[in-house]
């Protein structure tokens, strides 16, 4: 059957020659047939020239193969220095007259072709030079503007020519470059034969117009508007006072961004509240645009639902300087914003555009004949019958035959995984809203998700809640973001390099480009002490930056009280909720209580964020652990809401009482089902394959999502972190973690002062100098115990030895607390008063023993051991 296939085409190609040679021949068969072969030197010459051709030209084609394999941002450099030497070249002619042959040659281009323009020919070179160097990611921006310069020289050139009389460049050649040179001859000329010079001029400034529009990209429409904020800047400027409050808010311009919708989520509509809402869901779900669920069989494609199409970006505002502000000060009751402060977010091009998502690549078809194969080697009646391809893993999807199990094709987990060459494959029995079974697999060519994308979509910009973050993308290309309000506490964790600090990081910068610090303040807890400095100075930040474990939990202590004083609020006027009060608040509802000389202000969303839970439950397991659940079992309604982040998920840091109260769960790769069990309680995390790749289960959804994380780079971080920070300095609450007193402890006794304080309470209070008794209250050793006593001896607290006998006490029980003071290098407090420490060892009511009687508190060691110094003593020094 082969050579039936075969031998027509063969058939057929002597049939090609008479074909062509009759149409080269124009139809006359009058004439008479070139000869079969030509003789052998034409041959010879015909061969050598082809062979070198052929050379000549298999060279050109690797070059412009190699060429495109190039990294684009390399060639957008090739170009942007090639603009770069093109105008050292005509600037060292037009500006400093450069002769000779290579001179006389770039005269003759350059004015020729742009007239006496080509003295300022060098300045757009550069510009655009320089602008392709600096934002090589902005392709559309950058052919935005070099359209814009060549309409400009255009119009210009133009202007210039019909200026100059219009010369003729048939007869004086030499007049068309001094004038506007070839190209204002053959824009110049027609509009002038056409329609006169005092009709060209015009038309010309309207095109010179217009490239300014373009290259500024300021539709007509905006121009008044951005007329009217550069002449209220001027104002600004001139006038040192400040206005009235009532000009202020009528001149204050709108917030980037900040579209409002018919009915936001932060927004009470009248005789309702939040807490009507019958179900809200955490996370939200957008599939991308351009996304289809793509069949193995070629031409075949079952169209997944198409979701609305994203608005056209806003051109952006232009840039407002803040007036100059100083620290707030601190409010014992509220956590607000000065309503005079004007506070402008982060524009979106902040944050870089990402690469396209790719529907289809010739891996997954490979892929998709694997599975089949193996399915037909088992002999099981199904087929793959599409996949949708994520930026991390592709999902593949099989659909079943009439009378075959479900566990015929999940059985053959480590078969399917040995014939797709991967060992991190899961199986998804069934695939949520289908009737199919899903595989997802790791892509050979994995795709990195950029934090910009996320908030640009359009599941993003559906609500303009303060504390929605960007997620991701899930394995079926779609954008993820979540509320944090509605999870409304979550638990990230994975293993060492999983993509867990990642995520933190596109948190708070998600929180940074869509909330003020107005709506949102920050504690932030960094055990670590290197992931979270970057953020040190945001004004979203109630206190610095805590990096102390025992501090970190009394800033816990202080979120719980700050959770009882709002519950106070919303108890005493009648509310149930922190976004009800704060409408209640801005309607003008909720008035001070008679006698109370309290100013009645919104409350922000406080966001608690730990990066590394097992670092406090270290130090401090009870009271962390105590804050925690009391924090994740009420605050919802008060509008505090935590994330807790960890490397280690074991028991004894993700407690029982910490997992029940936190019902949002983000697993990045485990290094042991274990874990994954204590994050998810199920298994999954610890099948993926790192970098980002996560299961997310928000509050409410059945089974975990597969996403892959959203990543920001640092210099996207800095150029935020730098932009809010110019805005507003931060204003602190001093309660959150009281500073303690320094303490200007001596060198020698160094890490013993605790011991050392309790010895001095128990030699004062008993009025008994004995080593040994320090040894048994104490429980130390004899050295320590000598060196304690040494210590006491240096300070003139007890008296020099005297062989067997205890040692003299010089202190008085009444100076006790001066005597302590005096250890810990504070002020002495004045005789009679207490100082508070507490004393690890009580002193017996047997301690108070008369002097002499050393050998009743010695009973505890040997008969025969050394009582009290005897030791040193015996050694005759």
């Amino acid at each position: 059957m082969a050579t039936r296939t075969t031998s027509p085409a063969r058939s057929a190609r002597p049939a090609r020659p008479s074909v062509s040679s009759a149409a080269r021949s124009g139809g006359r068969s009058s004439r008479a047939p070139s000869p079969s072969r030509p003789p052998w030197p034409v041959r010879a010459v015909r061969g050598l020239w082809l062979g070198i051709a052929h050379v000549i030209g298999g060279t050109l084609r690797r070059m412009g193969s190699g060429a495109r394999g190039l990294d684009p941002a390399l060639r957008k450099d090739g170009v942007a220095l090639l603009l770069l030497a093109l105008a050292i070249i005509v600037a060292a002619r037009e500006w400093f007259g450069l002769s000779g042959a290579a001179g006389t040659v770039v005269h003759a281009v350059t004015a020729g072709s742009v007239g006496v323009l080509a003295v300022l020919l060098p300045v757009p070179l550069v510009v655009l030079a320089v602008r392709l160097m600096r934002h090589p990611e902005r392709g559309q921006d950058n052919g935005r503007v070099t359209i814009g310069v060549a309409i400009a020289v255009v119009a210009v050139t133009g202007i210039i020519h019909v200026a100059k009389g219009v010369p003729s460049a048939t007869r004086e050649f030499a007049a068309v470059q001094d004038a506007g040179g070839v190209v204002g001859w053959l824009v110049g000329t027609p509009l002038t034969v056409l329609l006169s010079e005092w009709v060209a001029i015009p038309v010309l400034v309207l095109l010179a117009f217009f490239s300014l529009l373009i290259i500024t990209a300021t539709p007509v429409a905006a121009i008044p508007r951005k007329l009217r904020g550069l002449a209220g800047r001027k104002d600004d400027d001139a006038a040192p006072t400040s206005p009235p409050q009532e000009e202020v808010d009528a001149a204050r311009p709108p917030r980037p961004r900040r579209r409002r919708a018919p009915r936001a989520e932060a927004e009470v509509v009248p005789g309702e509240y939040v807490a009507d809402e019958a179900y809200a869901r955490a996370a939200e779900t957008a599939a991308a645009t351009d996304e289809t669920t793509v069949m193995p069989e070629p031409g075949r494609k079952r169209a997944r639902k198409k979701t609305a199409p994203e608005p056209e970006p806003v051109a952006p505002e232009e840039e407002l300087s803040a007036p100059p502000t100083e620290p707030l000060p601190a409010r014992a009751e509220q956590l607000e914003l000065s309503p005079d402060i004007v506070y402008q977010l982060p524009a979106d091009d902040v944050l870089t555009k990402g690469a396209p998502h790719k529907v289809r690549s010739a891996a997954n078809d490979r892929v998709v004949e694997a599975l089949s194969n193996v399915l037909e080697q088992f002999e099981i009646n199904a087929k793959v019958t599409g996949f949708s391809r994520g930026p991390t893993v592709t999902r593949y999807e099989v659909e079943l035959g009439a009378g075959t199990k479900v566990e015929r094709v999940t059985a053959l987990s480590k078969n399917i995984a040995y014939a797709v060459a991967s060992a991190d494959v899961r199986i998804l029995s069934p695939i949520p809203g289908k009737s199919a079974i899903g595989i997802e697999i790791p892509n050979a060519d994995r795709e990195t998700v950029s934090l910009g994308d996320v908030l640009r979509s359009s599941v993003a910009r559906r609500t303009e809640h303060p504390l929605v973050m960007g997620v991701g993308k899930d394995v079926e290309g779609g954008y993820v973001v979540a509320n944090l309000a509605k999870m409304p506490h979550l638990l990230v964790a994975g293993a060492t390099g999983a993509g867990k600090s990642s995520f933190v990081n596109s948190m708070i910068t998600s929180i940074m480009m869509r909330a003020t610090p107005e709506e949102v303040r920050m504690v932030l807890v960094d055990p670590k002490r290197v992931e979270l400095t970057i953020y040190e100075g945001i004004p979203h930040l109630i206190t610095p930056i805590i990096t102390n474990p025992k501090k970190a939990a009394e800033a816990l202590e202080w979120v719980v009280r700050e959770m009882d004083a709002r519950y106070d609020d919303l108890a005493a006027y009648g509310y149930k909720h922190i976004d009800d009060f704060n409408a209640g608040v801005r309607a003008g509802k909720v008035k001070p209580l008679p006698g109370s000389e309290r100013t009645i202000s919104t409350y922000p969303y406080l966001l608690v964020v730990v990066d590394e839970l097992a670092d406090l439950m270290m130090v401090a397991p009870r009271d962390v652990e105590a804050s925690v659940q009391r924090i994740t079992q009420l605050a919802r309604a008060a509008g505090i809401h935590l994330v807790l982040a960890t490397q280690r998920p074991s028991v004894d840091v993700v407690t029982g009482l910490i997992k029940a109260n936190v019902p949002s769960r983000l697993a990045f790769a485990t290094s042991s089902l274990a874990d994954s069990r204590v994050v998810l309680d199920q298994p999954g995390a610890e099948k993926l394959i790192g970098q980002g790749d996560a299961l997310f289960l928000p509050m409410g959804a059945p089974k975990p999502m597969r996403v892959q994380g959203a990543w920001v780079t640092e210099s996207e971080v800095h150029a935020v972190v730098e932009h809010v920070k110019s805005q507003l300095q931060p204003s602190y609450r001093e309660d959150v973690v009281p500073t303690a007193a320094k303490k200007q402890v001596d060198e020698d006794i160094g890490d013993d002062l605790d011991l050392l304080l309790q010895a001095a309470e128990l030699v004062v209070s008993s009025q008994f100098g004995s080593t040994s008794m320090l040894q048994r209250k104490l429980r130390v050793g004899f050295a320590k115990a000598g060196r304690l006593m040494d210590l006491l001896e240096s300070r003139e607290i007890v008296g020099p030895s005297e062989g067997s006998k205890a040692r003299d006490v010089l202190i008085q029980p009444d100076d006790l607390p001066a005597t302590l003071a005096m250890l810990r290098g504070e002020t002495p407090a004045p005789s009679g008063e207490d100082v508070p420490y507490d004393v690890a060892a009580e002193v017996d009511a047997t301690t108070v023993l008369p002097t002499g009687d050393a050998e009743v508190v010695d009973d505890y060691y040997d008969d025969d051991a050394p009582s009290d110094e005897d030791a040193w003593n015996l050694t005759n020094r």
